[in-house]
């Protein structure tokens, strides 16, 4: 027999749960009455949960499945940042033995999410998604915990690079996920399509899995349909900041696990010897209100940074692993370079890796002409793919590509029009 429903403090816990959501944006730190409030709002759910209306929970079920629709798009359009991501989880959990499988981790990850979103959205197999939805929040919930409380990555990438948040906030986040989830777990037999039958449900289910797949493997092997990154196209990147940003990038020993943190780029990233033993673990920002997010530096450690953002008709390759180049990529890099010279515009590398490394490519591929060292995690920033293509004109990004993508014959000419 159904309890009677209390619609009024079903809807009442569902705009506290929203005007938290936008409290959450004012509050990158920890609050305990906030948090106060947010525990309140999961308790009021559990106590109450079996007395929603069938309104309240169809409003439950709309705005969870939105919220992880939106997520794993944010997510599934840079399916690379994921992976980067989940790389800094699986260093401070100490589970680098699975590095090699952070990329399957991360697409399948953003899947698991985007199919509970739209099946709940659409309500598609909804008691199946509220179990998948219920397993990825106590997991989410329980990592973010961790991770606001000791600090362990800066920022968790829930929202991909489209919305940056705190620790705290991201755990208040999942609360207030976990406040509107309550009440359709509470009332799971009380979630059913009327329209279509299991199999029809199942067939919709694995079309949209098959699609967003795809989705993610586009935008893995080009680039972002979406760039939420600071290196957009369009977007001029030699304006001034108000106030310096700094960057402190934070290493640790491969053998002791001793960490330090230095603001770049002072620290030895051309040192061979010294980055032989150390690790890249984070990074961490302060100051400035648009950070550039990249500095480059000549092999003698003189900042050229200015001088590429003000250059005409550049054409900057960007490398965060060279060793990763293949001859493939190779020749098109030639083909480029030769028609740039042709052309009058200039050419450049930024690389992270060692100058040794960069001459002993030089003495193999002449066409290989200046190049200049940034950090592995900024040429990232910059473009995604490895290697990959910048056009920029006195700092404004006129195109980039990925390796996949880069300009051939026509394509190639029409740049130079």
């Amino acid at each position: 027999m159904r309890r009677k429903s209390n619609s009024g403090i079903g809807w009442l816990s569902i705009l506290l749960a929203i005007a938290s959501a936008v409290g959450i944006y004012f509050l990158p730190d920890y609050k305990f009455w906030f948090l106060a409030i947010l525990l309140l709002n999961v308790l009021i759910s559990i106590v109450f949960g079996k007395r929603y209306s069938d309104g309240a929970l169809t409003l439950c079920r709309l705005l969870v499945g939105a919220l992880f629709i939106f997520s794993s798009f944010t997510k599934g359009v840079d399916p690379l940042g994921t992976k980067y991501k989940m790389l800094d989880y699986l260093s401070v959990y100490g589970m680098t033995w699975l590095n090699d499988a952070a990329m399957v981790l991360a697409i399948l990850m953003i899947l698991a999410e985007f199919i509970v979103g739209i099946c709940l959205f659409i309500n598609v197999m909804p008691r199946l998604a509220v179990l998948g939805a219920s397993l990825l929040m106590l997991f989410f919930t329980t990592t973010t915990l961790f991770d606001a409380v000791y600090d362990l990555v800066p920022d968790c990438g829930c929202f991909g690079t489209a919305i940056k948040m705190s620790n705290w906030q991201t755990f208040y986040k999942n609360l207030v996920i976990d406040a509107v989830l309550i009440p359709l777990i509470l009332n799971n037999k009380r979630l059913e399509n009327r329209l279509f039958g299991v199999p029809v449900q199942f067939v919709v289910a694995i079309a949209l899995a098959l699609a967003f797949i795809g989705f993610e493997m586009y935008n893995y092997r080009h680039l972002p349909v979406v760039d939420f990154m600071n290196w957009k196209v369009g977007k001029q990147m030699n304006a001034q900041t108000a106030e310096p940003s700094r960057i402190y990038l934070t290493y640790k020993n491969k053998a002791t696990g001793e960490k330090q943190e230095f603001l770049s780029p002072n620290y030895p990233w051309n040192d061979s010897v010294w980055m032989s033993q150390w690790e890249f673990v984070q990074q961490r920002i302060e100051g400035g209100t648009d950070y550039l997010g990249f500095t480059a530096m000549d092999e003698d450690g003189n900042d050229v940074t200015e001088m590429l953002l003000n250059t005409e008709n550049l054409l900057m390759f960007t490398a965060s692993d060279l060793t990763k180049v293949t001859e493939k990529e190779w020749a098109k890099v030639k083909a480029i370079t030769e028609a740039a010279d042709r052309h009058g515009y200039y050419v450049v590398w930024t690389v992270a890796a060692e100058p040794e490394y960069v001459e002993q490519l030089r003495e193999k591929y002449d066409f290989l002409y200046e190049a200049y060292f940034a950090d592995e995690l900024e040429i990232k920033t910059i473009v995604r793919y490895n290697p990959g293509l910048i056009w920029l004109d006195n700092g404004l990004v006129k195109d980039k590509w990925s390796a996949v993508d880069f300009p051939q014959g026509e394509k190639l000419e029409r740049i130079f029009k």
